[in-house]
């Protein structure tokens, strides 16, 4: 099984992850911040992994630490589960709608971080939640999981259908990438022979 418990302590947060890349879509979700874990829910439903996430953080100034160190700290146990690549797709892509929004994810388990995020939300703020934190979220969690992401909403209007494509979209897309590739069960998809 690949899974990877991590904790991350600082003055500002304290979070723990645990992480089953081979799971069963199960979610323990309590961030403090609800429409977060509605979107972690997204990634567990549709990248079929188990994820437990419990954090503390300074919400009385805002959500922006909290959402980034959990973003980092997924990242953590992400690149700690996959463990060293042997045998995996490495490659993973989505396209996902709701409704009139649509949006796609491309990744590549390179070693390699790096970020591309194209969205432009209808709105700056979901209920109480600042959309600016999406980008934050995925910048922390690619800068530890050691990934490239290119993440592009390429249509939408409703802010909150925006955000579900994109998550439900990274889920399928990891999905695909840490998946078993059988033509090459034991061997690193890379010229390189490591990633």
């Amino acid at each position: 099984m690949r899974t990877a418990q991590i904790t991350r302590n600082t003055q500002e947060t304290q979070i723990a992850v645990a992480i089953n890349l081979d799971g069963q879509g199960k979610a323990k979700l309590d961030s403090g911040i609800p429409f977060l874990d509605h979107m972690l829910d997204q990634i567990v439903r549709h990248g079929m992994v188990d994820l437990s996430v419990a954090a503390q953080g300074d919400l009385h100034i805002d959500a922006h630490h909290t959402t980034e160190d959990i973003g980092i700290t997924i990242g953590q146990a992400l690149f700690q589960a996959i463990g060293d690549k042997k045998g995996i797709m490495r490659y993973g892509h989505a396209y996902v709608p709701l409704d009139e929004a649509l949006s796609r994810v491309v990744i590549d388990l390179s070693g390699r971080p790096g970020l591309q995020f194209n969205a432009t939300f209808s709105r700056a703020m979901i209920g109480s939640f600042d959309v600016d934190l999406i980008h934050e979220f995925f910048q922390g969690m690619v800068n530890h999981a050691m990934m490239t992401l290119h993440i592009d909403n390429l249509t939408g209007n409703n802010a909150h259908h925006q955000a579900e494509t994109i998550f439900k979209a990274f889920g399928r897309a990891l999905r695909m990438a840490i998946a078993a590739d059988p033509l090459c069960p034991d061997r690193v998809p890379s010229t390189k022979g490591s990633l």
